[in-house]
């Protein structure tokens, strides 16, 4: 068998991925909304959003405990079969429900002002996505080869960029060749995965065939660790689909394409602390797997709320500068979602926490725990959503896009925080410790991005759009370097590793310092 990639390397590879996807994803997000517009873009994001929780329902938690038992058992190549007839399964079951909704007319009520061509259109492509990149991305992380899966990631990346650059210069960028360049991209890295994986040295394609008896044990398998998220799922899914159908009932494309950019937004601060989640979900499946919480607890106190506090130096800085994100990524089409953006900025802070206490719950198998903690929350959040989104005349605050912003980024604090207590209630670590953290490390970072912007803007006084964000993103980072050599607990780190990187920047030896972090 192939030599397996470290946990360093691979974080190493998928941050890498992450920085470029960064990059690659603020050209992108500065040419897709603006060549769709807010109408198109919406009706992209609507009907994407349902398929997404659509397929998550079917999926029923499965993927995750596909790749926790992939992770542990890389040799058995049958897991990987049922799991990819599991697939088939779900894409007929997908295409059923839209076939039936199309010949009963029911597409007209559940997909508000869309055309039936755009749900199929968005039906594949949703499930095209979950299959690459969740789930074939999956086997590649759990048979430890994630840098041949990040440089294909960035290969296929920039040649996506590429194209859509093409397509919005020969204003040729609409809905329909939108979903056909999607189509190309996806189709082309679902065939190189595909190839990794049989060159991984693990896989074989000779017991493609399998028994009853070990369809049956694949099924029990898959059923005890699953069956308790049916409830957590299904709420899931009504909750999900529900928030953004009635943006759209109420609010329109417009106010779902004003949502839809500042989520995007929010997703480019979350892809730095994004790429540790499931090599960190795959070292706590192999430690408890080995009974080894002491392993465990390590992982956790290391990595989180250093992650945490990455999340939050980027949410901060574009909460500050959302008018100026606004313009560069969707131009002035979109300058009425300064207000969404701003409230959405927070979300991906405690998004990281959120995924990083997921992944501890599955690695470890406390499924139920997990279910009933989300489903509480998302049930609170359905009134929640109304009120805030209907027309005062349905005894609503008809907030639009930006009461959606506000309940999500509301409950994913509440809920974050009370899986963190059981997580390190489980490990025995001390949960106010990390509640505090959070607590500190904002309201540091605000202050600083309030400071930057404040110099940049008045005592400087840089109009430019471009520079005034670089002007100002350079003193914050100053700022918040100087806040961390001070007091480096503010981002989850020690004085020893303060004078480590130090060191390693006196010597220029920047591979030891990847290589020991």
């Amino acid at each position: 068998m192939p030599k397996e990639d470290s946990l360093k390397k691979r974080y190493i590879y998928k941050l890498s991925t992450n920085l470029t996807s960064a990059v690659i994803n603020f050209l992108t997000q500065a040419i897709i909304p603006r060549g769709l517009g807010p109408k198109a873009y919406g009706d992209f994001n609507f009907l994407n959003n349902f398929f997404s929780e659509f397929i998550n329902f079917f999926d029923m938690g499965t993927s995750f405990a596909f790749y926790t038992k992939l992770s542990q058992r890389k040799r058995e190549s049958g897991l990987v079969f049922f799991y990819l007839y599991f697939c088939g399964i779900i894409f007929l079951l997908v295409f059923g429900f839209v076939i039936i909704t199309n010949f009963t007319s029911l597409y007209v009520k559940i997909w508000p002002m869309q055309q039936l061509f755009y749900i199929y259109l968005a039906a594949f492509f949703s499930i095209l996505t979950w299959f690459a990149q969740r789930i074939l991305t999956s086997i590649l992380d759990a048979y430890g080869i994630t840098v041949f899966a990040e440089k294909v990631k960035i290969f296929f990346k920039i040649v996506g960029l590429v194209l859509i650059s093409l397509l919005f210069i020969y204003r040729q960028l609409n809905l329909t060749t939108f979903f056909y360049y999607n189509y190309f991209v996806l189709l082309l890295l679902t065939a190189a995965f595909f190839v990794g994986i049989k060159q991984s040295g693990y896989f074989s394609w000779k017991v493609w065939q399998l028994t009853l008896e070990q369809i049956r044990r694949y099924l029990s398998e898959f059923y005890r660790y699953s069956h308790p998220l049916f409830i957590y799922i299904l709420v899931g899914l009504i909750v999900g689909i529900f928030d953004r159908w009635l943006l759209q009932v109420y609010g329109g494309s417009v106010q779902q394409g004003f949502f839809s950019l500042s989520y995007q937004i929010g997703i480019l601060c979350f892809l730095f602390t994004g790429a540790m989640t499931p090599l960190i979900m795959r070292e706590f499946s192999i430690s408890f797997g080995k009974q080894d919480l002491i392993h465990m607890a390590y992982i956790f106190r290391r990595y989180i709320p250093l992650l945490y506090s990455i999340a939050a130096y980027f949410s901060c800085f574009i909460a500050f500068q959302a008018d100026k994100v606004i313009y560069i990524f969707g131009g002035s089409a979109y300058r009425e979602a300064v207000m969404v953006v701003i409230i959405m900025a927070f979300y991906p802070i405690h998004q990281t926490y959120g995924q990083l206490s997921n992944s501890m719950f599955y690695a470890t198998g406390q499924t139920r725990l997990y279910r009933n903690i989300g489903v509480t929350f998302m049930l609170i959040g359905l009134p929640l959503t109304y009120i805030l989104i209907a027309p005062k005349a349905k005894m609503g605050f008809d907030t639009g896009a930006a009461g959606l912003a506000v309940k999500m980024v509301l409950l994913q604090f509440i809920t974050a925080n009370v899986m963190l207590y059981f997580n390190a209630k489980f490990l025995k670590l001390p949960f106010w410790k990390y509640f505090g953290h959070q607590i500190v490390s904002l309201a540091f970072l605000l202050i600083l991005a309030s400071i930057s912007v404040f110099t940049v803007n008045k005592i400087f006084c840089v109009r430019n759009i471009i520079m005034n964000i670089i002007v100002s993103g350079s003193i914050y980072t100053l700022l918040v370097v100087s806040i961390i050599y001070y007091v480096p607990l503010l981002f989850g780190l020690t004085k020893g590793d303060i004078q480590h990187i130090i060191q390693i920047i006196h010597a220029k030896n920047y591979y030891q310092y990847f290589k020991k972090i």
